[in-house]
């Protein structure tokens, strides 16, 4: 073989290996695609692959240009989305693993320049190289993988740097110090110091710190000493400050602990106290686990204290996308901790209330309800509740309102907005007993129109969070009996979900608003969630996440096993993005939004997300077929 031609292998390998699975595989294998590929030029509009084709179909890795591919009216219309295939992407794998012809067709829809490879060498090639075989049969699952080890990485090396000795002191501080007067009485401060859970007290004068009062100084200077506990508390306080400014580095801060034996240092910019650094906080440095938050939600007495754990729930999440957690288990954890933080508010607020002597259960809605929230979520939740003999539900109502209302003030301010369309359990409407409860579904399901219905959805993902579950528990088995038996229903539920289609464009990669954005929860998310949804209650199912119902169907509805696994991994991927996103907002300041600008994405994402979007339509062909939607 000639040096030129040498060259151009090389240099064909080379191309290749930028994308993913030639990225994976051994050079080798690589060299071996190269040398047995051929380069092949389609103008605009013409015709690459289609189902009328009499040669056997090879094998196609895009080098340059744009591949559109659409399926024609004979053909099956689970396969009817559009596709736009850009560099570096293959087709058709599906035809090739099969021995068939193509269902489709791929054209050109700019000048095109394509790898092509016989179908003997690609099959040989699947046999030859792991990764390629794997790649071809699990496509979207081996490129979230392949994603998930890049964002691993990115996380990784982030969360190293947030965790070290070289983190600023204004990095550390979590939250704003908890301050008294100099003239306040030892009693009123240490008062102040239960109340807000603090290890010391800072003595300020317009936020210049005048002394610090810690609870080792208690023991020897209060207790010990049997001190006056109304006498002015800057009397017993050290007034020998270490003061350090917001940029110095934990490293600082630590060597002087260590050289004046202390265990605070307080963080001060131009003289005003900012924080304050206590030798835990430079030694855990974040460390925050599942333990440590959960056992200081269970103990927490004031809503302050639970705004801490709740920020805390969101520095855990981002520890855990370090450490390579899954989209899947994130959101559960994510909202188990919501969980507990909403249950102990509850019990906080309970306290001495006469709402506490009525049988009810509080409700998680929405994407609480199926297990899927982010750090991007408001709040939807309600209350079903018992009346006994001769109670009139009215009455009961007016007592349980204030309380909810309560609840859902405390909750906002723990960083769960209130819901704008105020599905809460302080409205009247959504604080019912399990009769009105039951009649209010049974109008939905009976008597509801398709915009009825619109804003009803979230309903369905109702599960018991606190109280008397068993009310809960009987409210999702009467709809478990209820809905299968009503297709006009889940006919009008179907058509509400069509109505939201992937933003997969015919003429560019994506459909994207004025703003150039995309929204991965409506568009993304939503249409998995929706069709999850009507699918379950269809067959009378029991499970309120998205991907649990994606599973529970798959059998009763005769799925294939890899076109389920396809759907649950497609919204993983997009719920994994959503988080990425979310946290990449979180850390630059900006308010937390679900738009996402695609260009600004890598191609490996773009191409995943392209991908995902596709299975969002495939199963909303099902849904459209099955309910003559």
């Amino acid at each position: 073989m000639s040096e030129a031609a040498n060259s151009l292998i090389r240099a064909t390998a080379d191309h290749l290996s930028q994308f993913a699975p030639f990225d994976q595989m051994e050079g080798g294998h690589v060299q071996w695609l190269a040398q047995h590929a051929t380069l092949r030029y389609f103008a605009k509009g013409e015709t690459v692959l289609s189902p009328q084709q009499t040669e056997p179909v090879a094998f196609f890795i895009i080098k340059q240009g744009v591949v559109q591919g659409e399926q024609g009216i004979s053909q099956p219309p689970e396969d009817s989305a559009w596709l736009e295939l850009h560099e570096g992407e293959c087709f058709p794998l599906g035809a090739l693993l099969a021995k068939r012809p193509v269902t489709g067709t791929y054209r050109a829809s700019s000048d095109v320049f394509c790898y092509v490879v016989p179908a003997e060498d690609f099959l040989y090639l699947t046999r030859l190289s792991e990764a390629f075989y794997d790649f071809c049969t699990r496509r979207i699952a081996n490129l979230l993988e392949h994603s998930q080890h890049l964002i691993q990485a990115g996380y990784s090396k982030a969360s190293a740097e947030q965790q070290s000795m070289n983190s600023t002191l204004a990095a550390i501080v979590q939250r704003q110090p908890v301050t008294c007067s100099p003239h306040d009485s030892i009693r009123q401060a240490l008062q102040l110091m239960e109340r807000h859970g603090v290890g010391a007290m800072v003595a300020v004068d317009d936020q210049v710190p005048l002394g610090i009062l810690t609870l080792h100084d208690v023991l020897s200077r209060v207790a010990l000493a049997e001190a006056d506990l109304d006498q002015p508390v800057i009397g017993i306080m050290s007034t020998t400050l270490t003061t350090l400014p917001p940029h110095s580095l934990a490293h600082d801060a630590a060597l002087a602990m260590a050289k004046q034996g202390i265990r605070h240092v307080l963080v001060t910019d131009n003289g005003h106290l900012t924080g304050v650094i206590s030798e835990k906080d430079l030694f855990t440095l974040q460390r925050v686990g599942l333990h440590q938050i959960s056992s200081s939600i269970r103990h927490a007495t004031t809503i302050v204290l639970l705004k801490q754990c709740a920020r805390d729930i969101q520095q855990l999440a981002r520890n855990l996308l370090a450490q390579g957690m899954a989209a899947e288990q994130l959101t559960q954890i994510i909202t188990t901790l919501n969980d507990l933080l909403t249950t102990r508010i509850i019990e906080l607020e309970l306290q001495g209330d006469p709402a506490r002597d009525i049988e009810f259960c509080w409700l998680a809605l929405g994407s609480e309800g199926r297990f899927e929230q982010t750090l991007n979520t408001d709040q939807d939740n309600g209350i079903i509740f018992a009346p006994k003999a001769n109670e009139d539900p009215v009455a009961l109502r007016e007592v349980l309102l204030p309380f909810a209302k309560r609840v859902n003030l405390a909750l906002a301010e723990c960083g769960f907005p209130l819901c704008g369309g105020e599905v809460m359990a302080s409205n009247p409407k959504w604080c019912a007993s399990l009769q009105e409860w039951q009649g209010t579904f049974d109008k939905w399901i009976y008597h509801g129109a398709p915009m009825d219905l619109l804003h009803s959805t979230i309903f369905f993902d109702f599960r018991p969070l606190y109280g008397a579950s068993h009310l809960g528990k009987a409210l999702r088995g009467w709809l478990q009996t209820a809905a299968p038996k009503n297709s006009r229903f889940l006919h009008q539920l179907a058509l509400n979900a069509l109505r939201n289609r992937p933003p997969l464009g015919m003429l560019r990669d994506f459909v994207t608003g004025d703003d150039h954005t995309i929204d991965l929860k409506l568009n993304g998310i939503t249409p998995f969630v929706d069709a999850a949804r009507i699918f379950s209650l269809a067959i009378g199912g029991t499970q309120t996440n998205t991907v649990q119902r994606l599973r529970e169907i798959a059998a009763p509805l005769n799925l294939k096993p890899g076109d389920a696994d396809a759907y649950c991994e497609a919204f993983l991927f997009i719920q994994l993005l959503r988080l990425r996103f979310h946290h990449t907002q979180s850390e630059r300041g900006e308010t937390l939004t679900n738009r996402v600008d695609p260009d600004t994405l890598n191609h490996l994402d773009r191409r995943i997300l392209k991908e995902a979007f596709r299975q969002a339509r495939k199963l909303q062909t099902k849904l459209g077929l099955d309910y003559q939607a």
